[in-house]
């Protein structure tokens, strides 16, 4: 979903960023970037939030030990560690744009840091896939 609604904006950065190599670089990539992150994070899940009420509500597979109206999140590791990594991320931007340029190991360390958030994530579901296995080992369910 994420790279679906943000390819067009990383096309664009790419090729701006790729036909200016030896100039300055334009505004237009981190613009895009910032701008479709910020569309995503506030417009998007207050889209999401606001498609949740009563009516909605109505499937046979709903919790009933959460009221109507009420969206719960399961689990939390995955969804914390991208809540940190995306404020931690704009503060890394704030940093490396306090001098109005990006260095080479500027550019190095912000990818490396999309794998230790890839990676993180990845290991929060693993530690909740194991803690469900365990729940249903101790339990006795066979599903």
């Amino acid at each position: 979903m994420a790279l679906g609604s943000s390819a067009p904006e990383i096309l664009l950065s790419v090729i701006e960023t790729a036909g200016g190599l030896v100039g300055c670089p334009g505004e237009l990539g981190a613009s895009t970037i910032v701008g479709s992150a910020a569309f995503n994070l506030l417009v998007i899940s207050a889209v999401s939030i606001y498609a949740v009420n009563e009516a909605s509500d109505d499937s046979p597979d709903r919790d009933d030990t959460v009221p109507k109206g009420v969206k719960k999140i399961y689990d939390m590791g995955v969804f914390a560690v991208t809540a940190a990594s995306s404020v931690l991320a704009y503060i890394w931007m704030w940093i490396v744009l306090i001098d109005q340029s990006v260095s080479s190991i500027e550019a190095w360390l912000t990818f490396v840091f999309f794998f230790i958030l890839i990676g993180s994530a990845f290991g929060m579901d693993k530690i909740k896939a194991m803690q469900v296995a365990k729940d249903k080992l101790i339990n006795g369910d066979k599903d």
